[in-house]
């Protein structure tokens, strides 16, 4: 099954984007990044029937957490960028979802800490005690052959309404050599599975 099976992409991918949003939400702040396979629910329900009732109705895709990435992974770093290179996923996954805090900052201060001239790892560190800077979960999921949505949860404030609503944005080309590098998750030959 490939995700042209899917009746309307966009929706489903969506959906399943705001579904880890919510799951990952619940366990809080400070997590390393994490991994999820979107697949089929009715390839789940064939396989596992015992998993019915744990499957939500009418949904057309299940988000699936994968294992922990290793623990010298972190959001953003070069080391998270690596490792996707070499991932793949089999054919039965039509999508992926991954989670990864970042620190984002105002573009007057990004442009400081980038005009620098310093390396990743010193820009990242630069990043990281800004004192305009602001936490954030960067959650960005693709189908194969299909959509991508990329989506940035700030962090709230240590004054804010726990039970408020979550500040959530989006715009076109939000994290673009991450939806490309989920893309190419997705992108095997029958080669890798022989």
């Amino acid at each position: 099954m490939n995700d042209s099976s899917i009746r309307n992409p966009e929706q489903a991918l969506a959906h399943c984007v705001h579904e880890v949003i919510d799951h990952v939400d619940s366990d809080g702040w400070g997590a390393p990044p994490r991994m999820f396979g979107l697949v089929p629910t009715a390839l789940i329900a064939a396989a596992e029937p015992t998993l019915l009732d744990q499957l939500e109705d009418g949904s057309e895709l299940t988000p699936v957490e994968q294992e922990s990435f290793p623990d010298d992974i972190d959001g953003g770093s070069p080391a998270l960028d690596e490792f996707l290179a070499t991932m793949r996923w089999p054919e039965q996954v039509v999508g992926c979802v991954l989670v990864q805090e970042i620190v984002v900052l105002p573009p007057s201060a990004e442009s400081n800490v980038l005009s620098e001239g310093a390396a990743d790892a010193d820009a990242l560190a630069a990043a990281r005690t800004h004192p305009d800077r602001r936490e954030a979960r960067l959650i960005v999921g693709v189908l194969r052959d299909g959509p991508s949505r990329a989506v940035l949860q700030l962090r709230p404030d240590e004054d804010a309404d726990p039970f408020g609503e979550m500040d959530l944005r989006t715009t076109d080309n939000l994290a673009p050599h991450l939806v490309s590098a989920l893309y190419n998750t997705l992108e095997a030959s029958p080669d890798d599975w022989d």
